[in-house]
């Protein structure tokens, strides 16, 4: 797979969104307007496109990566034309919002669409992304006329969108943001300050790049409640709404950094730069939280498709690479056949396959997210999806590098590029201690546990499902599943008893954070376990998937346990 392949999971979609949950999630979120068969048209395109135009550019733009030229920021070979197609083809169009002008994708299906792009090309993947987020926040809170300004642009693809958050004294501490914007009274405010880590912050695939940006108004109160969102374009428009001089934003630098080199991270100037305010005065992070809550979703689904590109460079290199005699097997049998190397795929794909069906699980909630507690319960998810399928990239990027052998530390065979991808998105849009202290905190004990009690109830309904099913995998999962539970329950009561010293719950929130994960994901296989034993005949894919199913039992949600009494005992300085 050193060429670059890469072949986009189309068929397993296609079940997740047809079987595993029981019905077709897509006409049942669209009311019948839609139907998962017909998106499999629309996901079939989307990952010829991730394989055959981003896919062949990954290495290149690893290798190139970005360039601040005399001021002006210039992408990787192959990526102006590769936006360009993505642009013409009308994606951004389809995965916007019907209120902001675009077709209005199921969140599912827009899911699957994202997987294969960071998949294929996860630096490139980001301008999409971060496009998603600006277009989500000023539909839902900027004003009519910011709306009519910027959302057709945006939502063309024409131009893209960028959060101006961070600042180098201010990492995830936005209280201590200093930027400052000054009321010109015509509508209009003067930006100035820094912004650092801002990704796609500057780039020459588009005509103009709409940021928005966290600022601090005169006179503003301290902290958090005297932040503003405004938008501020990288060129001012002119009469007719087309790009006219540049703004007072500078690109000071792009960073150098361990992987994502052809997504340029640019550190950017603002010395009075024109911005317009979106949403309420002092009511900047909700507005700023709408693309945050949309980023961590994107930014798991991005670990997903980077852990799984991994996986299948090293599946693809372990079917022919001979190494040594293999116990068991005849002599010339590939390293594939190796125990180890046999675990270690399977652990990946045993996770992959987990993890994209709790994304599409997300997914489906959040399009259904009007419907009883369906918001609550997609937001718990939300912590999850993203420490879980971004942790689980990084490992499983590692262990395809471990199938590669001393291969695999050469950056020529192209493994070792994942890993170096994929480190950065246990950080990005809140490390996984900020994502855990937002589930303990936010997400449990602020109702007492009252979602988290849902959810178990929900992965236990699933459990008696499988009790009753004569299969010996679908008898083994229901038993694990059922011990995890246990664990999961007497984590969450160990969790309660910290009431008095909340240290010790946050001091454990992350292996909490993963315990809970991991039931997500023995949730999971059971509901597959349960599709494919519906089908009359199994396949040669129905067999694997058990096969992955029995071995995250016993492998991956084992570790529940072990979690448990992590958690039970707190803090241990």
């Amino acid at each position: 797979m050193a060429n670059g392949d890469y072949t986009a999971p189309v068929a397993d979609y296609a079940f997740l969104l047809k079987e595993v949950f029981g019905t077709d999630i897509v006409a049942r979120s669209t009311e019948g307007a839609m139907t998962a068969d017909d998106m499999l048209d629309a996901i079939e395109a989307g990952g010829e496109m991730a394989s055959e135009v981003f896919a062949p550019l990954d290495r290149n733009g690893d290798v190139q990566g970005a360039k601040l030229v005399d001021g002006n920021v210039q992408t990787p070979d192959g990526f102006k034309e590769a936006y360009a197609t993505y642009v013409e083809a009308g994606w951004v169009s389809a995965g916007s919002p019907e209120s902001a002008g675009g077709d209005g994708l199921p969140s599912s299906v827009q899911g699957a669409l994202s997987e294969f792009w960071s998949a294929a090309n996860s630096a490139f993947s980001l301008a999409a992304g971060l496009s998603a987020g600006a277009i989500n926040s000023i539909n839902t809170y900027g004003s009519q006329e910011i709306k009519e300004t910027y959302l057709p642009k945006l939502v063309s693809g024409e131009w893209t969108g960028t959060m101006n958050l961070t600042e180098p004294q201010a990492g995830t501490d936005l209280g201590a943001i200093t930027t400052i914007a000054r009321d010109n009274g015509d509508g209009s405010y003067s930006i100035s300050g820094q912004k650092i880590f801002i990704t796609w912050g500057d780039h020459d695939v588009a005509e103009n790049i709409i940021h928005l940006v966290l600022a601090r108004t005169e006179g503003a109160p301290e902290g958090h409640r005297g932040l503003s969102l405004f938008v501020a374009p990288k060129f001012l428009l002119n009469a007719d709404g087309t790009p006219g001089e540049r703004n007072n934003i500078v690109t000071v630098s792009l960073e150098d950094k361990l992987g994502i080199h052809g997504s340029p991270t640019a550190q950017l100037q603002y010395e009075n730069a024109t911005g317009y305010l979106v949403g309420e005065l002092h009511q900047g992070l909700q507005g700023m939280f709408v693309m945050m809550n949309d980023s961590r979703i994107n930014i798991g689904i991005q670990g997903l498709g980077i852990a799984d590109r991994a996986y299948q460079r090293a599946a693809e290199y372990a079917a022919f690479r001979v190494q040594g005699p293999v116990i068991g097997r005849d002599a010339g049998a590939t390293i594939g056949e190796h125990p180890d190397v046999r675990r270690l795929l399977l652990s990946m794909s045993s996770s992959i396959h987990a993890m994209r069906a709790f994304s599409v699980l997300v997914g489906d909630m959040r399009d259904r997210a009007a419907e009883g507690d369906n918001q609550a319960i997609m937001e718990f998810f939300v912590p999850l999806l993203k420490s879980w399928a971004t942790e689980e990239s990084v490992r499983i990027a590692s262990d395809a590098i471990q199938v590669h052998g001393g291969m695999g530390f050469i950056e020529e065979t192209g493994a070792a590029q994942h890993y170096r991808d994929a480190r950065i998105t246990p950080i990005y849009e809140g490390t996984t201690a900020i994502q855990s202290n937002d589930l303990v905190g936010r997400k449990i004990l602020r109702d007492n546990g009252k979602t988290l009690q849902q959810v178990l109830g929900m992965v236990q309904e699933q459990v008696t499902a499988l009790q009753g099913i004569d299969n010996p995998v679908a008898q083994r999962t229901a038993e694990r599943l059922g011990r995890a539970l246990g664990s999961a329950v007497a984590a969450s009561q160990a969790l309660a008893g910290f009431a008095q010293n909340p240290r010790d719950a946050f001091a454990v929130s992350v292996p909490l954070q993963r315990l809970l994960s991991l039931v997500m994901g023995g949730w999971m296989h059971a509901l597959i376990i349960q599709a494919t034993l519906a089908h009359e005949t199994l396949t040669e894919l129905d067999e694997q998937r058990l096969l992955e199913a029995d071995f995250f039992g016993a492998h991956h949600l084992s570790e529940v346990h072990s979690l448990r009494e992590i958690v039970e005992n707190g803090e241990i300085v």
